[in-house]
């Protein structure tokens, strides 16, 4: 035993103790220094980031003070850090070329953190995808859709696609489609629906109500009335509103038609006529009457 240690020590000489020490206390002051200063830089430009932008900031302070004093504790250990460097140029070209879409979602990651379209805990559409921004990394974002469904966005497919943020404003507007049989009165029915809207106390005065006219459809008139609210109180104002919009037709007698066809043939000819005919009784042939010809 006593002669394995002294041809140990023999073969381990004391200077190369004294570096592997030395190599040691430097990685341990890097992780301990790399740690400060992310939670440092983090805090001061806290004001000024948004929370993804801070955890960038921090991974990327982080790794760099660490990479720095790794470098030194290789150069204590002898490592020629010339050569280091050149064989990582030579290995980022070749997993550069291996990797041309992680490249590209990159490259788009920081478009997005420079552009800054939506923050982590906005709400967003891509797509036919809409849900929550839990995450916002170099390649891709993250989203927690309202049903709890993780997906995952690359960065390229954002940058190339239409993203709607509709929590990017503290208010929102409320589109209602609504048709009236075409008996009813506009102006009654308008007065109902401002009325309806003054009511509810999720309805915003200002921007005040929109009532508009679109037209003359297949079974009814066609309107749009919209109504502003905050954008944390957009579900409920819709469906309170919706449900009081109903009460208050049938209050006032206003009629919401079911899609129907009226068969018509002017005003100075008689309706056509309707013939009940049961299972056994035979079919006449039709009748019409218009013009006075049969068939």
């Amino acid at each position: 035993m006593e002669g394995w240690l002294l041809g140990l020590l023999r073969y381990v000489e004391l200077d190369r103790l004294l570096e592997l020490l030395r190599a040691a206390l430097l990685v341990i002051a890097g992780l301990v220094a790399a740690k400060l200063v992310a939670a440092g830089l983090a805090r001061g430009l806290r004001r000024h980031f948004g929370v993804h932008h801070q955890a960038l900031l921090r991974r990327v302070s982080y790794w760099g003070v660490m990479a720095l004093f790794l470098m030194a504790a290789l150069h204590q250990l002898g490592f020629d850090l010339g050569v280091l460097l050149g064989a990582a140029g030579i290995l980022s070209v070749a997993v550069g070329f291996a990797s041309q879409t992680s490249a590209s979602n990159l490259i788009s990651g920081l478009f997005l953190l420079a552009e800054r379209p939506f923050s982590v805990g906005d709400v967003i559409k891509v797509g036919d995808t809409t849900g929550e921004v839990i995450a916002i990394d170099l390649l891709s974002v993250k989203i927690r859709t309202f049903d709890n469904l993780f997906v995952r966005i690359p960065n390229e497919s954002l940058i190339q696609s239409q993203v709607t943020t509709l929590t990017k404003f503290p208010i929102r507007r409320i589109d209602l489609k609504i048709g009236v049989a075409y008996k009813e009165d506009i102006a009654r029915v308008r007065e109902v629906l401002h009325a309806a809207a003054e009511k509810n106390p999720l309805c915003l005065e200002e921007p005040p109500p929109l009532f508009l006219f679109l037209g003359y459809g297949d079974s009814s008139l066609d309107l749009q009335f919209s109504v502003w609210g905050k954008r944390e109180n957009y579900l409920p104002l819709k469906n309170s509103i919706l449900e009081e919009i109903k009460v208050a037709f049938d209050a006032a007698g206003i009629e919401i038609p079911f899609p129907h066809i009226s068969l018509y043939t002017g005003s100075v000819t008689d309706p056509f006529p309707v013939r009940v005919v049961t299972a056994t009784e035979p079919a006449a042939p039709l009748v019409r009457e218009a013009g006075g010809e049969s068939e």
